[in-house]
Protein backbone atom coordinates (compact mmCIF):
# COMPACT_ATOMS: atom_id res chain seq x y z
CA UNK A 1 0.00 0.00 0.00
CA UNK A 2 1.10 3.38 -0.55
CA UNK A 3 1.54 5.37 2.14
CA UNK A 4 -0.82 8.13 0.84
CA UNK A 5 -3.37 5.60 0.93
CA UNK A 6 -2.48 4.22 4.52
CA UNK A 7 -3.28 7.96 5.17
CA UNK A 8 -6.42 8.60 3.73
CA UNK A 9 -7.67 4.97 5.60
CA UNK A 10 -5.91 6.24 8.78
CA UNK A 11 -8.06 9.39 8.29
CA UNK A 12 -11.85 7.73 8.19
CA UNK A 13 -12.93 7.07 11.51
CA UNK A 14 -16.58 5.90 12.24
CA UNK A 15 -18.94 8.43 12.53
CA UNK A 16 -21.83 8.40 15.32
CA UNK A 17 -20.21 6.34 18.36
CA UNK A 18 -20.37 6.92 21.24
CA UNK A 19 -16.53 7.43 21.92
CA UNK A 20 -16.40 9.33 18.28
CA UNK A 21 -17.67 12.93 17.94
CA UNK A 22 -20.55 13.62 15.01
CA UNK A 23 -18.47 14.37 11.92
CA UNK A 24 -21.08 15.90 10.14
CA UNK A 25 -20.39 13.34 6.92
CA UNK A 26 -24.23 12.07 7.32
CA UNK A 27 -25.56 15.35 6.81
CA UNK A 28 -23.50 16.39 4.30
CA UNK A 29 -24.16 13.49 2.66
CA UNK A 30 -27.81 14.14 2.80
CA UNK A 31 -27.55 16.51 0.45
CA UNK A 32 -24.59 16.35 -2.02
CA UNK A 33 -25.30 12.39 -2.08
CA UNK A 34 -28.67 12.71 -4.09
CA UNK A 35 -28.25 12.13 -7.99
CA UNK A 36 -29.64 15.64 -8.71
CA UNK A 37 -27.59 17.49 -6.49
CA UNK A 38 -24.76 16.12 -7.88
CA UNK A 39 -25.97 16.63 -11.45
CA UNK A 40 -27.04 20.08 -10.47
CA UNK A 41 -23.07 20.54 -8.78
CA UNK A 42 -21.75 19.72 -12.49
CA UNK A 43 -23.40 21.90 -14.29
CA UNK A 44 -23.38 24.86 -11.85
CA UNK A 45 -19.93 24.08 -12.04
CA UNK A 46 -18.91 25.88 -15.37
CA UNK A 47 -20.64 28.92 -14.43
CA UNK A 48 -24.42 30.44 -13.93
CA UNK A 49 -27.68 29.07 -15.22
CA UNK A 50 -30.64 29.53 -15.67
CA UNK A 51 -32.95 27.63 -14.33
CA UNK A 52 -34.26 25.98 -17.54
CA UNK A 53 -31.24 25.73 -18.65
CA UNK A 54 -30.39 23.59 -16.19
CA UNK A 55 -33.67 22.13 -16.35
CA UNK A 56 -32.89 20.86 -20.18
CA UNK A 57 -29.24 19.78 -18.93
CA UNK A 58 -29.84 17.86 -16.32
CA UNK A 59 -31.62 14.82 -17.92
CA UNK A 60 -34.58 13.05 -16.41
CA UNK A 61 -34.99 15.82 -13.49
CA UNK A 62 -38.71 16.95 -13.01
CA UNK A 63 -39.42 20.98 -12.43
CA UNK A 64 -40.22 19.98 -9.09
CA UNK A 65 -37.55 18.22 -8.03
CA UNK A 66 -34.79 20.64 -10.04
CA UNK A 67 -36.87 23.55 -7.41
CA UNK A 68 -36.33 21.46 -4.59
CA UNK A 69 -32.96 20.57 -5.10
CA UNK A 70 -31.83 24.29 -5.49
CA UNK A 71 -33.65 25.01 -3.07
CA UNK A 72 -31.53 22.46 -0.36
CA UNK A 73 -28.15 23.68 -1.87
CA UNK A 74 -28.98 27.37 -1.42
CA UNK A 75 -30.22 26.78 1.83
CA UNK A 76 -27.03 24.88 2.83
CA UNK A 77 -24.89 27.61 1.48
CA UNK A 78 -23.63 25.92 -1.84
CA UNK A 79 -25.82 27.69 -4.65
CA UNK A 80 -26.65 31.14 -4.92
CA UNK A 81 -30.19 31.99 -6.47
CA UNK A 82 -30.18 35.73 -7.94
CA UNK A 83 -33.67 36.74 -9.05
CA UNK A 84 -33.33 39.89 -11.19
CA UNK A 85 -36.47 42.72 -11.34
CA UNK A 86 -37.63 41.98 -15.15
CA UNK A 87 -41.05 40.83 -16.33
CA UNK A 88 -40.65 38.04 -16.25
CA UNK A 89 -38.52 37.74 -13.24
CA UNK A 90 -35.09 36.29 -14.22
CA UNK A 91 -33.57 33.86 -11.96
CA UNK A 92 -30.08 32.83 -12.30
CA UNK A 93 -28.11 30.10 -10.23
CA UNK A 94 -24.26 29.75 -9.75
CA UNK A 95 -22.10 28.44 -6.85
CA UNK A 96 -20.64 30.11 -3.78
CA UNK A 97 -17.37 29.93 -2.68
CA UNK A 98 -18.56 26.76 -0.64
CA UNK A 99 -20.12 25.11 -3.59
CA UNK A 100 -16.77 25.53 -5.76
CA UNK A 101 -15.25 23.93 -3.44
CA UNK A 102 -16.92 20.60 -3.79
CA UNK A 103 -16.33 20.81 -7.33
CA UNK A 104 -12.65 18.99 -7.10
CA UNK A 105 -14.35 16.24 -4.94
CA UNK A 106 -17.08 15.81 -7.99
CA UNK A 107 -14.80 15.63 -10.60
CA UNK A 108 -12.42 12.99 -9.03
CA UNK A 109 -16.00 10.50 -8.56
CA UNK A 110 -16.95 11.52 -12.16
CA UNK A 111 -13.07 10.60 -13.16
CA UNK A 112 -12.95 7.45 -11.05
CA UNK A 113 -17.22 6.61 -11.80
CA UNK A 114 -15.67 6.50 -15.66
CA UNK A 115 -12.16 4.67 -15.15
CA UNK A 116 -14.67 1.69 -13.14
CA UNK A 117 -17.89 1.96 -15.09
CA UNK A 118 -16.81 -1.33 -17.05
CA UNK A 119 -15.90 -3.26 -14.64
CA UNK A 120 -18.82 -3.17 -12.41
CA UNK A 121 -20.88 -3.39 -14.96
CA UNK A 122 -19.20 -6.94 -15.74
CA UNK A 123 -19.42 -7.26 -11.57
CA UNK A 124 -22.94 -6.95 -11.41
CA UNK A 125 -23.07 -9.28 -14.93
CA UNK A 126 -21.37 -11.81 -13.29
CA UNK A 127 -23.33 -11.32 -9.86
CA UNK A 128 -26.63 -11.46 -11.33
CA UNK A 129 -26.09 -14.55 -13.54
CA UNK A 130 -25.22 -16.41 -10.07
CA UNK A 131 -27.90 -15.11 -8.06
CA UNK A 132 -30.65 -14.96 -10.10
CA UNK A 133 -33.29 -15.05 -7.50
CA UNK A 134 -31.58 -12.66 -5.53
CA UNK A 135 -34.00 -9.50 -6.29
CA UNK A 136 -31.25 -7.00 -6.51
CA UNK A 137 -31.03 -4.73 -9.52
Amino acid sequence: MSAGHTAVTDALAPCGLPEHPDCGIRDVLDRIGDKWSVLAIVELSSGVRRFRELQRAVHGISQRMLTLTLRRLERDGLVLRTAYPTVPVTVTYELTERGRSLTHLVRQLADWSLAHKDAIAESRHAWDAANPDSGVS
